[in-house]
């Protein structure tokens, strides 16, 4: 089966990354490095031989994916430069070392093989270049200057002059005495791609270790189960609201929305780097105070900066910098809608649901007309940055961004291992096959306190990174009501569920 891998540099190539939970001095080294970190579960391998490169205990911008190679199983793909692959207690059993290693990216690079850490003492060096696919297999050489004695933490960087995505790996040979490699299976059962259901490699109900919590922060990386009774719950506080005559004259939109401030800005993002405090890369914070730890059951007892009755919900963004330093908020408003054909079927969110929408690793040039892009209000655009990715705006044309979320949910898990696959898109108007349950669309609209133009950038890159965190702790009671009253009426509300 050929991988879904194009030939870069295509802009709409997708690049995901998960989590997990590190010790204290593995915090310590990322310190506020943003990297994102994902675990493989049982990813230690004690001997010679064969190293499957889905084996990895740590890794930063990494996907595993099918393989047509010999032999199948899975391979890693979706690595970039300065992506890397960490594998511990390893035995180095010769200096003569191998890679199967697959690219369709002319480019080329090289991956580095270092002991300890990412700026370990490089062991060897395995060239990259293009083999006609993303699943046309090659193996290619390094040779170790010196061989190390005893276990080692083998860490692989990966090295291009390319923006986009250069190599697939599918194992390693690391010495001659191999007993039976590593396989699929003790890896863990990884994200389905943006948009889509689990893979056939996803348990269609969660594994044991994940049945439990229904915090998505106690379970990282994973399939995080709805609580069902809590789900009931909510769907019964629906169905007993009774819905409004929708008077003359208002506007025939499924539609309410809430208005908020800023509640802080830190590195942290308790979506993806749960526990992990300055973890991540700069983040505006908008509702309640947010923190690494946070959780949904948490926020709905906090305070918030939104001016939604009960909407006690956390939204965040990549900080926009001009010049390195954050740029003020001029306005943040969340709507609340419905892009299907029948807004009467959507139904309020289950609680503790988490959803990230956009990719902080898409680094590619968004030039005017490019879809995604950041405007002027007003329609004031009067030029572009030096680069071309940001528009300059006349006076009183602040930038605006809106960022928009997928609408139909699998009905089955609050969280997912990239945050995106348990939701999913609509297909001619209807929530349904593996996204079945219609909630409400968010739009976020992020009002900038500038007018564009050069120095911009975002905490997380190029503009073409811009993505937002959304953690539900709306009241079930008030969030109901505003669905029922707006959104199923196919009435436009504003911050309550009532006409005027």
């Amino acid at each position: 089966m050929e991988s879904q891998h194009v030939a870069p540099p295509d802009p709409k190539r997708r690049r995901r990354t998960t989590r997990v939970v590190l010790g204290a001095a593995v915090v310590a080294a990322l310190g506020a490095s943003g990297i994102y970190i994902t675990t493989a579960g049982a990813g230690e391998v004690t001997t010679p031989g064969t190293l499957q490169a889905e084996s990895f205990a740590a890794q930063g911008g990494a996907k595993t994916e099918n393989t047509s190679d010999t032999g199948g199983g899975k391979n890693v793909g979706w690595l970039a430069s300065g992506d890397w692959l960490e594998y511990r207690n390893v035995t180095i059993g010769s200096t003569s070392l191998s890679a199967r290693i697959a690219s369709n990216n002319s480019e080329g690079g090289s991956i580095e093989a270092r002991l300890g850490d990412r700026d370990g003492t490089l062991l060897a060096t395995f060239p990259i270049a293009s083999t006609g696919g993303w699943q046309k297999w090659t193996t290619v050489t390094a040779k170790a200057a010196k061989l190390p004695t005893g276990k080692q933490t083998l860490v692989l960087v990966m090295k291009s002059k390319s923006r986009s995505d250069f190599v697939n790996i599918n194992h390693f040979n690391v010495g001659v005495a191999a007993s039976a490699p590593a396989t699929a299976s003790a890896a863990p059962a990884t994200a389905a791609p943006t948009g889509t259901a689990p893979s056939s490699a996803a348990p269609s109900k969660p594994a044991a270790s994940n049945a439990a919590p229904t915090n998505p922060s106690a379970s990282p990386g994973g399939w995080v189960p709805v609580d069902e009774a809590a789900w009931k719950e909510t769907l019964a506080l629906h169905k007993a609201v009774q819905p409004k005559s929708v008077p003359a004259g208002i506007v025939r939109v499924p539609e309410f929305h809430t208005n908020c401030t800023v509640s802080g800005e830190a590195a942290d993002d308790p979506i993806v780097l749960p526990n992990l405090p300055g973890a991540s890369h700069l983040h505006t914070f908008f509702g309640p105070k947010v923190t690494a730890s946070s959780t949904g059951a948490q926020l709905l007892k906090q305070s918030t900066t939104c001016d939604a009755a009960g909407d006690h919900s956390a939204y965040w963004a990549p900080t926009l910098l001009q010049g390195g330093k954050p740029v003020k908020m001029k306005n943040f408003r969340a709507y609340y809608g419905a892009k299907i054909k029948d807004p009467a079927t959507v139904v309020p969110f289950p609680p503790g649901l988490v959803m990230v929408q956009g990719d902080a690793k898409r680094q590619v040039a968004t030039p005017k007309g490019a879809s995604g892009q950041f405007w002027c209000a007003g329609s004031a655009e009067i030029g572009r940055s030096a680069d071309g990715n940001w528009p300059k705006c006349a006076a009183g044309g602040n930038l605006i961004y809106q960022l928009t979320y997928q609408d139909c949910w699998d009905g089955k898990h609050i969280d997912s291992p990239d945050h995106k696959s348990h939701m999913g898109p609509s297909v001619n108007g209807v929530c349904t096959g593996k996204y079945p349950v219609a909630i409400p669309n968010i739009s976020m609209m992020l009002g900038y306190d500038s007018l564009g133009g050069d120095g911009l950038a975002l905490s997380s890159g190029m503009a073409s990174s811009i993505h937002g965190d959304f953690m539900n702790a709306w009241d079930p009671a008030k969030l109901a009501a505003l669905v029922k009253v707006c959104i199923n009426a196919d009435a436009k509300c504003g911050t309550t569920p009532s006409f005027g």
